[in-house]
């Protein structure tokens, strides 16, 4: 049976990923405990929801700058809120996610309503934010509540010494939900058509606009949510915080099989892409003897070899439509 060429860029990543475990089991012996698996879920649950809505956005053809800002903002107001007015954290949390989607919403209607490249507005974002952070904060301040540290030491049990953190079980459940909302709603299939081409989107009658601001508004609410995340798992907050996660972000994203003009990939491939990352990241903490930087090496070499894949990939489809066009 032949294999549809839009799942080579996903099955590539799978492929990467399971080589790499792999190699991780049969050098060290403690990479097979569930431990690990547990820490590895835990230590990129928000980066990996971050990414979750960065891809709704790459796959629309745009971008979003402004996720990393957007953690460091919501763990700054959560902390606020918390430590200075005396909001309870999940009241707290409740506004972080309503301003998160609001002022996405707000970047989707510059980008749509007035045709302006995401890639300037949202680094508008991305500077307002983090000049907001430095307003209401300027040092690292530490969310002290009883609730906060509950959900800190909640553990559920895995099969060895391992657990599922907190964290580890939302950004499971919002990989879900991402992969319900891209592949099973009328909203999911219009995000593809405009990637795919917008001004046939156009002509179909898919309603272009509206469908970028909800993209920008969905990616505002899960970096938001990734926010609350990483504020929970540090029980702090400092506004330098998520500093270029935005760019980690973007290559979870193209790791995971997506393309960067839109219009091709698979949330579950975001998923894979992002577990990459923190497989190597493991990996190097396990060898001992490179330092954290090669890390990046890893993945700059990563991202070189998908972006070439992708690119075979386009071609291979230009040249296909050429074919159907000529005949």
């Amino acid at each position: 049976m032949k294999i549809n060429e839009r799942f080579y860029p996903i099955l590539a990543t799978v492929a990467v990923l399971a080589l790499l475990y792999g190699y991780g089991i049969y050098e060290h012996r403690a990479f097979s405990d569930t431990y690990v698996l547990g820490n590895l879920l835990t230590d990129n649950a928000f980066l990996i929801i971050t990414a979750v809505g960065m891809t709704f956005v790459i796959l629309s053809g745009g971008i979003d700058l402004s996720v990393g800002s957007m953690i460091a903002f919501v763990g700054v107001l959560i902390a606020e809120l918390v430590t200075g007015f005396g909001f309870h954290p999940l009241a707290a949390v409740a506004v972080a996610l309503v301003i998160g989607t609001a002022f996405g919403a707000f970047m989707g209607v510059i980008v749509a309503k007035f045709d302006i490249q995401p890639f300037i507005v949202t680094l508008a974002g991305m500077f307002f934010l983090r000049g907001i952070c430095f307003v209401i904060n300027l040092d690292s301040v530490p969310i002290d509540h009883p609730f906060v540290g509950a959900v800190g030491d909640f553990k559920l049990p895995l099969p060895g010494r391992g657990w599922l953190s907190a964290s580890a079980l939302l950004m499971l459940a919002t990989v879900v939900v991402g992969i319900l909302i891209a592949h099973y709603t009328r909203f999911g299939r219009n995000v593809y058509a405009i990637g795919g081409d917008r001004h046939s989107a156009q002509l179909l009658g898919i309603p272009v606009e509206h469908t970028l601001i909800r993209v920008y508004a969905l990616s505002g609410f899960f970096s938001a949510l990734a926010g609350v995340v990483f504020a929970f798992y540090t029980a702090s907050a400092y506004p330098l915080a998520a500093t270029g996660v935005e760019l980690d972000a973007i290559a979870a994203v193209v790791i995971g099989g997506t393309l960067l003009t839109g219009g091709m990939g698979f949330i579950a491939g975001t998923f894979f892409g992002g577990m990459i990352m923190g497989v190597i990241q493991i990996l190097i903490a396990f060898d001992g003897s490179l330092n954290s930087w090669w890390t990046k090496i890893m993945i700059g070499v990563l991202l070189f070899g998908f972006i070439v894949l992708q690119r075979v990939i386009t071609r291979s489809f230009s040249g296909v439509r050429a074919e159907v066009q000529s005949a």
